[in-house]
């Protein structure tokens, strides 16, 4: 059995993936913490205190970390004092954080993804190849759309997206980001010729998309060596 840590246990990610942790044979949830100051640390989740103690990495096989970009650095380095694996799923990071993500995957197996759906990372893998067949004759702008408190914008998953399609297009891709009400995630990738349009839109329709595509990462990556690993080698090693 997993023995699976969650930072950020409270909020409205780490909360759903307790539930489908717990609900799985496969886990058993070691640690649930939360920041400093928070009221609800000591408070029962399930059989669980709530801790803000990282020094609980010890129990665990394997953290699950969908938080903030300013508490990630903390949760890295413990990750490596402990030398235990990670998923992780915050968006937002510096370049000198994503650097520290890479330079603590040299010391422990890391699953880094702006987006942990299995149908978003189809997108990724199939977006260039779209570009590629269109051509340059195609202009192409990403739109994005997520709840009102969603601090980045654009999402990394349209930065991903973008990414991907802009290293076959040889040039920038607009992004717009909108943010609003209680949505999910949707993003449209438009692709637009002088006489015609093609839109390839991913809705979100709960975050338990995220979660299990969170959860198929954690047992994938307790198997493997240290290294960074993305969401694409997970969904490749399961097909």
């Amino acid at each position: 059995m997993i023995k699976l840590g969650i930072t950020g246990a409270c909020g409205k990610m780490g909360r759903r993936i307790f539930e489908l942790a717990a609900a799985d044979k496969d886990f058993e949830v070691a640690l649930a913490l939360e920041k400093k100051g928070t009221p609800l640390i000591g408070k029962e989740l399930g059989r669980l205190r709530i801790s803000s103690n990282m020094d609980g990495l010890f129990l665990i096989d394997v953290l699950v970390d969908f938080t903030l970009p300013e508490a990630v650095e903390e949760h890295l380095d413990y990750v490596a004092k402990y030398k235990k694996a990670l998923v992780l799923g915050t968006t937002g990071l510096s370049q000198a954080q994503k650097d520290k993500v890479e330079e603590i995957s040299r010391v422990v197996p890391v699953v880094f993804s702006p987006n942990m759906s299995v149908g978003v990372n189809v997108l990724f893998s199939t977006l260039p190849e779209i570009a590629k067949r269109l051509g340059p004759d195609y202009s192409v702008e990403i739109v994005e759309a997520h709840h009102k408190a969603k601090k980045d914008a654009p999402s990394g998953t349209a930065k991903k997206m973008a990414e991907v399609i802009s290293q076959v297009v040889k040039r920038d891709i607009p992004m717009h980001s909108i943010r609003l009400g209680d949505i999910f995630g949707d993003h449209t990738v438009v692709f637009c010729g002088n006489s015609e349009r093609i839109e390839i839109k991913h809705q979100a329709h709960s975050r338990d998309l995220f979660v299990v595509g969170a959860l198929k990462a954690a047992k994938w990556v307790i198997h493997k060596p240290a290294g960074l690993y993305s969401m694409q080698d997970v969904l490749k090693s399961s097909s």
